[in-house]
């Protein structure tokens, strides 16, 4: 039994794996957001802040399609990539992004709220 045999992809078809590094990328990107999420409804539900909580979920159900979208677009792309064709979506990128700081931020403002209260 070979070592690669089991595995869904047995030859390696970028020595450097740039491609799988990416989607790994996102695939930490959609956890980091869940996390997030997660954290923040749980301290909008423990401060009676409803609506924050409602956002938090959110951004669960985001990071979790996001999860799930990084896994089928890396195996839709396969061909692709073994052809060396570009697979690079910007718009999705900036939209992950914006969505992350926006988060971010808006957790980092209830943070401060907070401590000067």
């Amino acid at each position: 039994m070979s070592p690669t045999e089991g595995r869904r992809w047995s030859k390696v078809i970028d020595p450097g794996l740039q491609q799988e590094r990416t989607a790994l990328a996102w695939e930490r990107t959609a956890i980091a957001l869940m996390v997030a999420g997660t954290l923040l409804a749980r301290y909008a539900a423990s401060s009676s802040y409803w609506t924050t909580a409602l956002g938090g979920i959110a951004a669960v159900v985001l990071g979790a399609v996001l999860l799930v979208w990084a896994e089928v677009h890396y195996e839709d792309l396969r061909g692709p990539i073994v052809e060396g064709a570009d697979v690079v979506h910007p718009t999705a990128t900036r939209i992950v992004g914006l969505a992350a700081i926006a988060l971010s931020g808006f957790a980092l403002l209830l943070a401060l709220i907070d401590f000067a209260a």
